[in-house]
């Protein structure tokens, strides 16, 4: 890799730094170009990307941006996983650590929040972006339902009580 490669691999993995939501640092030791090739795949279907780069490099990278503190993870055989989404990374990475035995999530960063282990998985337990917008709309939503209901039930209460009458008078 010459110069002005390497120039744009830092160039492109600090963009990666910038942009995205959470970034997840992993080993990956052992792992075969299938495992790997289900790993993007699965990211992918989340929103999420990984990149493999020489850490080196990620290093110089991350002078500078918010996340700079991953650089300590940055040792040996590592995977870098992020996505725009703060969970959609954090969440498939955690799910298939579980499943492979050889992928091990060492930390991460969500802004200039780093992240140990334990704190991945406190980001891949929370709910997605889409999932909170549902539940704010829902909130919002159920004031509004009650109010109608409420002014919708005594018509319906005298509704009933009219058919209750007419029944009476009929038989």
């Amino acid at each position: 890799m010459d110069r002005a490669q390497k120039e744009q691999v830092v160039e492109e993995l600090g963009q990666i730094f910038e942009s995205s939501g959470v970034v997840v640092v992993a080993h990956y030791e052992g792992m075969t170009v299938a495992h790997m090739q289900d790993l993007r795949s699965r990211m992918r279907e989340a929103g999420g990307s990984v990149r493999v780069a020489k850490n080196k490099l990620a290093k110089i990278a991350l002078e500078g941006k918010a996340c700079a503190s991953i650089a300590d993870y940055l040792t040996g055989m590592t995977v870098i996983t992020y996505s725009e989404d703060p969970t959609a990374a954090a969440r498939i990475a955690d799910k298939y650590a579980k499943d492979n035995e050889r992928f091990v999530i060492l930390g991460g960063a969500m802004g200039d929040t780093a992240l140990d282990p334990a704190g991945v998985k406190a980001v891949a337990s929370m709910p997605s972006r889409e999932e909170l917008i549902a539940q704010i709309v829902s909130c919002l939503g159920a004031p509004a339902s009650n109010i109608a209901g409420a002014i919708g039930a005594p018509a319906s209460n005298i509704a009933s009580i009219l058919t209750t009458l007419e029944e009476r008078e009929a038989a």
